[in-house]
């Protein structure tokens, strides 16, 4: 019997996964617990391994994205067909044996794109195409897609300027209802009646779902925020049926090459605007004297056992958050909840970007055992073979660019944290004693930003003081700290 090979959820905030590779070729003969496929979810890359043995019929493509759940393929007993249902839309005509193939032609090419994607009134989209579509006010039905059987995926948006949005047709009964009520003749689902009843949103102006082909829930708060966005920037009268959102500048120069912003890049995209658009973020900077930091490093050096100075810095911080529970938060819709466990993210730098594993109870552990914890995390960031369980649950991160030889920088919040630490080069500073003679101590420099709803600047430059003062004592680092 045919089993569904689905798109795996691997963590509670997962919600869709991109296969960048397939291990296994198509009809290749594989056995349950086989490493099948890898995927890149937005937080790390992983293999999915098969649920079942049998012969492997793949479904989705290299570089495409799917939600959780969604069939990506089948794995099917010998002689067993997939089932018709979720073979491709559009088949070539059988070529006998021998015989060359033909070529199609560009006409013909086109048609096979962009015919499936509307056969039927149904539109075929990678759900992440869906998504952007309906952030960027983009009818799905004007697209032609480039995927397999004519999918839509989301590099065809790329280059979609998005039209304005054009009401739904009415019926004339519906279009006497006067300004401020729901027209009775919209198709819309009953939450975006619901809603657009409580904000006194007319549903004939309302853009429909280009998916779904009504007016949804999403698709009035959509057309409230751009009237919204019209309103402050003085466009138009709040009164508008909404607009298009704005299409991003071309390039000024035909460009080498371009970086797509998907997967990896893509999320620390979204996640970093967001971060900023959402945030009240100011950042403060604190230089820490180190010199007692460096000699127990070199001491321990001495015995074959030395923590890098990012560890030191991470260990001060986990026992500084214990005694500033306040930077140790999160805000929710309750208000600022002070978070009784210390799990601290340290960034690490990949080629295609950055990625933030967690050293977790990072207060109950001294410092050598972090030490290790850090070194085996980030050999795994680079080998690409973190958990998941290594990348949640993140409460604060420590972030390092003194290896660039970069002295202070403005670190940006990882959401949904309310803080992040970056640490600057170690560097010698002149410095003057009681008596006026000269001399050098080593410093770096601690950036902290943090979002100024959470807690003001007092607090901030206290727990960075902490952090300071614990330096300047490294044995306070190996006596391990309970969390909470």
């Amino acid at each position: 019997m045919a089993t569904e090979f689905i798109m795996p959820k691997l963590g509670l905030t997962m919600e869709e996964g991109t296969i960048t590779e397939w291990y296994a070729a198509e009809g290749d003969t594989v056995a349950a617990g086989t490493a099948v496929l890898r995927i890149e979810t937005d937080k790390t890359e992983t293999d999915v391994e098969s649920a079942g043995s049998g012969r492997l019929h793949r479904l989705g493509e290299v570089g495409e994205t799917y939600a959780c759940g969604e069939l990506i393929g089948w794995i099917l007993a010998d002689g067993e067909s997939a089932p018709a249902a979720d073979a491709p839309a559009a088949q070539a005509t059988p070529t006998p044996a021998g015989a060359p193939a033909a070529r199609p032609s560009p006409d013909a090419t086109a048609a096979s794109r962009s015919g499936p994607a509307a056969a039927g009134g149904r539109i075929i989209a990678s759900p992440l195409a869906k998504r952007l579509a309906g952030e960027r006010g983009i009818d799905l039905r004007t697209v032609s897609g480039t995927g397999p059987g004519g999918r839509i995926v989301s590099e065809d948006l790329d280059d979609v300027v998005p039209a304005a949005a054009q009401p739904l047709p009415v019926p004339p009964t519906a279009r006497s209802a006067s300004s401020g009520t729901t027209g009775v003749g919209v198709p819309a689902t009953a939450a975006a009646r619901h809603l657009a009843d409580l904000l006194g949103i007319d549903l004939s102006v309302v853009a429909p779902d280009p998916v779904e082909r009504s007016v949804t829930k999403d698709a009035v708060a959509l057309h409230v925020r751009q009237i919204l966005d019209r309103v402050a920037r003085a466009e138009v009268a709040p009164t508008s049926a909404g607009a298009a959102q704005t299409a991003l500048p071309a390039a000024m120069q035909e460009p080498t090459s371009t970086i797509r912003l998907s997967g990896m890049r893509g999320t620390i995209a979204r996640r970093m605007h967001d971060s900023l658009a959402q945030m009240a973020q100011l950042t403060l900077f604190m230089d820490a004297d180190v010199d007692a930091v460096v000699a127990d490093r070199d001491r321990r050096k001495a015995a074959g056992l030395a923590p890098s100075y990012t560890d030191y810095v991470i260990a001060a911080a986990g026992r500084a958050l214990v005694r500033h529970p306040i930077v140790n938060s999160q805000i929710t819709d309750a208000g600022v909840a002070l978070l009784p466990a210390v799990h601290v993210g340290m960034a690490v730098a990949l080629d295609n970007g950055l990625i933030v594993p967690v050293i977790r109870d990072t207060a109950g552990l001294d410092l050598l055992a972090l030490s290790a914890e850090s070194t085996r995390l980030a050999e795994a960031a680079r080998a690409g073979s973190l958990e998941l369980a290594d990348l949640e649950g993140g409460t604060f991160s420590v972030s390092t660019l003194g290896m660039f030889g970069v002295d202070g920088f403005t670190p940006v919040i990882n959401p949904p944290n309310t803080a992040i630490l970056g640490v600057g080069r170690l560097r010698d500073d002149v410095v003057l004693d009681t008596d006026g003679r000269a001399g050098t101590t080593k410093r770096l420099t601690l950036s902290l930003t943090w979002d100024h709803r959470a807690f003001d600047g007092a607090p901030a430059a206290a727990f960075c003081r902490t952090i300071v003062e614990l330096l300047a004592d490294p044995a306070s680092l190996d006596t391990t700290t309970q969390d909470g």
